[in-house]
Order: C-alpha cells, then structure tokens, then sequence
C-alpha cells in the first residue's frame, strides 16, 4: 500500500544523485529530473571550440591588446589639454556637474606615461596607488597562462577588497564637497 501511493504522486522538481536516499524510498536510483540541461546555442559552442584550440598566449595577448589600446586613447587624446568651456565627456558630470569614482582616470594615466607622478595623484590618487597592483596582478596572471610562470600572485581577501571599494566610495563622495579642504580634490 506504500508503494501503491507512492506511485501516483506527482514528481518533484529536484534533482537528487541516490546516494543518499532512505532505504523504503519509492525511487531507489534518486528522484527523477525534472528538467533537462540546456543545450548551448551556436555562438556559445563556436567560442569554446576557439577557446579549446586557441594558444595559451592568445588571451593574456588579447588583454594586452585591450590595455594597449587605452594607453593609445590616452596619449593620443591628450586628456590635459581641452577647451575650458568644453562639455564634459563624463555622462555623470554632464547631467549632474559631479565628478564620478572614475573622474581624472584618463588625465592620471596620461600624467603616469609621462612620468609625473605628482599630476597623476592629483588627478586621481586611488588610480595611481592600485596601478602597481593591476600591473602586477596581470603580469601574474599572463605569465602562468601564457608561459607556465610560477610568479607569486597577490591574494585579496573579501575584507581588504571590501575596504578598498569603501575608500574608492569615500573619495568619490569626499571629492564632490564643497568645502576645503574636499574642494582640492575637484578635477
């Protein structure tokens, strides 16, 4: 009589492996799925053939590429030199007259390929202090993927990312008051 009730209930909707399941269950091999795995489109299963046969120094060189491309827009652009009465290229300062958590980025790399680092701090302070970092982090990572390098890579724990997204959160809003000492920190 068990078994026989057992037999017109509905089936759950959780998938379970049996490894675990209580002697007398009605489904000694686990609970049947209920759902089938989703069978990837064909953009999906053509990027991961190119990622499959793709060198191991093609993505840290793709990256790379990508940095580059911004050192270009940096040094070509020439961020320091615009009209005063120039409209903001920032939405945010556009729409708001605010400076955003990225304000002077641009600015403080140009300042930091020219070698003034100084400039490059007034701009943008935190930029220039994670900049060590960021490099460091990505000749770690290009390293290992593209060559087998064993170089020590920097470990964040959540807490000291967390503080520094804090920091970052503090200097956006402490940039935007309008009093001193906060209003050297406009850009």
């Amino acid at each position: 009589m068990h078994a026989e009730a057992h037999e017109h209930a509905p089936a759950l909707s959780l998938a379970h492996d049996g490894a675990h399941t209580p002697p007398g269950a009605p489904w000694p091999a686990g609970y049947p799925v209920a759902y089938q795995p989703v069978e990837p489109d064909r953009f999906t299963r053509m990027v991961l053939r190119l990622h499959a046969r793709a060198p191991r120094w093609a993505v840290p060189l793709a990256a790379l590429g990508c940095v580059g491309l911004g050192i270009a827009y940096a040094l070509i652009s020439d961020p320091t030199r615009s009209d005063p009465d120039a409209a903001p290229t920032c939405l945010l300062k556009l729409t708001t007259g605010l400076d955003c958590p990225g304000c002077g980025g641009t600015r403080a790399l140009w300042f930091v390929l020219h070698g003034d680092l100084p400039a490059a701090a007034r701009h943008h302070f935190l930029f220039v202090f994670a900049l060590p970092f960021l490099a460091w982090l990505f000749v770690a990572w290009a390293g290992n993927r593209a060559f087998g390098w064993k170089l020590p890579e920097a470990r964040f724990s959540p807490k000291v990312i967390g503080m520094f997204l804090a920091a970052w959160g503090v200097f956006s809003v402490a940039r935007n008051l309008p009093w001193e000492p906060f209003t050297s920190l406009y850009v």
